[in-house]
């Protein structure tokens, strides 16, 4: 339609010339006439401009000019195009609207911050679980609002994998979990859950299992003493000894378990850093393979590779605990035919512990809860093996005193390897070491 108007125009403009010209040949003014032609046409499309400008400017009071041809189609489109808008005003408005009501609706704090982690808005929930106050509190640095440590450290840090729980400003009492999802140019998305009632049922429980665990140590002791003693009486009569060695495996066992759950609950009511006592991870390790080449039940081979001299700063006792586990469960679940490689090396990101074994592995949807307390990916073999259920729980929170992380690769099957990655902050070069 526009191809045929704008025909229609240009076979009109020249169809005015060619009069014009006629005319001009027919008086003598050829020059004159076409050029009056021309300024006229250009008057008139100036004038049409004008109009055209106006309405623009007055869209809303004043009806569109009653233009025809190429003008014609300019309004039409320019009609078509306010009222395209209009639409998608309208449904913005909308979106907004439901988005209010649905951000009203969540239990949860929303906060959007800016590439700046200025607030841009926040929705009800997060004003009362913060304190923000509306208007006063937009483009305000988020930091500036929420003076936690731990808060502007999980900031800098960067890594928002898992969320960060500190007190509220109104109540110490009352703990939220802070959850920033980044999204868009440096847009992040700031969750606020109240999560006090968990962080209660947690320090309950915590508390039950120290004092539980304390509670039965001592009657173990006693039972375990006197199974012992009745054990190595040689007037017994030969039918109890087998019951006995049971009961004395069974206590020994249980034993273990209170053990570990003493020391889960140590490094769980701990929340301080590790401390930084120089270790000789080199020697710690060395002494732990002859442990375990001394066990009767082990694989044909257990290799060892220091690739580092350099020292760890940390808790000797908690670091002996996380090797030791690892080596541990390394040797126990790998058959006799198999083999264990244990290295310790460093480099510029940190110092780096792993034990890889050819065992039996584990599955893929077991891992994420490898480490959780109790947890077993086969309980009838960790019961042969007189696994607790434990050690992996206890090597979790010991690394997270040391800033340290773990990676477990594994499959089914096919053997497993632990890693753990301490910071580089933690490691000593010897020669520093001795200079100190």
């Amino acid at each position: 339609m526009a191809a045929s108007a704008w025909s229609f125009a240009l076979a009109r403009l020249v169809g005015v010339l060619l009069a014009a010209a006629l005319l001009g040949w027919l008086t003598g003014y050829l020059e004159l006439s076409v050029i009056t032609v021309l300024a006229g046409y250009l008057v008139l499309n100036f004038m049409r401009l004008h109009q055209l400008e106006r309405w623009l400017k007055h869209r809303r009071t004043q009806e569109p000019p009653d233009f025809h041809g190429v003008w014609g189609d300019v309004v039409a489109l320019v009609m078509r195009i306010y009222r395209r808008k209009q639409y998608h005003k309208q449904r913005i408005v909308q979106v907004f609207r439901e988005f209010r009501r649905m951000t009203t609706a969540v239990p949860d704090g929303i906060v959007v911050l800016g590439p700046e982690r200025e607030i841009q808005w926040f929705n009800r929930n997060a004003a009362r679980l913060l304190a923000l106050r509306r208007k006063v509190d937009f483009g305000q640095r988020i930091e500036n609002l929420i003076r936690q440590p731990d808060f502007v450290r999980y900031l800098d840090r960067g890594d928002y994998a898992m969320p960060v729980v500190v007190r509220a400003v109104f109540d110490s009492e009352v703990h939220l979990a802070l959850h920033l999802i980044a999204y868009g140019a440096g847009q992040r998305l700031l969750i606020v859950r109240d999560v006090t009632r968990e962080i209660r049922l947690e320090a309950m429980r915590k508390d039950f299992v120290a004092n539980a665990s304390h509670e039965l140590r001592s009657p173990l002791t006693v039972i375990a003493g006197y199974v012992d003693t009745l054990a190595d009486d040689h007037g017994l009569d030969p039918s109890w000894r087998a019951p006995l060695e049971e009961m004395r495996r069974q206590a020994d066992r249980m034993r273990a378990v209170v053990d570990d759950l003493i020391e889960l609950s140590r490094l769980e009511a701990s929340g301080a850093e590790a401390g930084e006592d120089a270790v000789d991870v080199g020697g710690m390790l060395s002494l732990l393979r002859r442990e375990a080449m001394a066990q009767t039940e082990r694989p044909r081979e257990v290799s060892l590779k220091v690739e580092s001299n350099n020292l760890l700063l940390g808790s000797e006792q908690e670091l002996h605990s996380i090797f030791s586990n690892l080596i541990t469960n390394a040797v126990k679940y790998t058959p006799p035919d198999g083999r264990v490689d244990i290295r310790w090396w460093a480099d510029a990101s940190g110092g780096h512990f792993s034990v890889s074994d050819t065992g039996v592995g584990i599955a893929r949807e077991h891992l994420p809860r490898i480490t959780e307390r109790f947890y077993r990916v086969d309980p009838g073999r960790s019961r042969n093996t007189g696994g607790s259920g434990l050690g992996l729980s206890i090597v979790k929170h010991a690394l997270q005193r040391h800033n340290a992380t773990l990676q477990v690769e594994s499959e089914d099957g096919r053997g497993s390897t632990f890693s753990c990655h301490f910071p580089a902050r933690r490691v000593l070069a010897r020669a520093a070491a001795a200079a100190v």
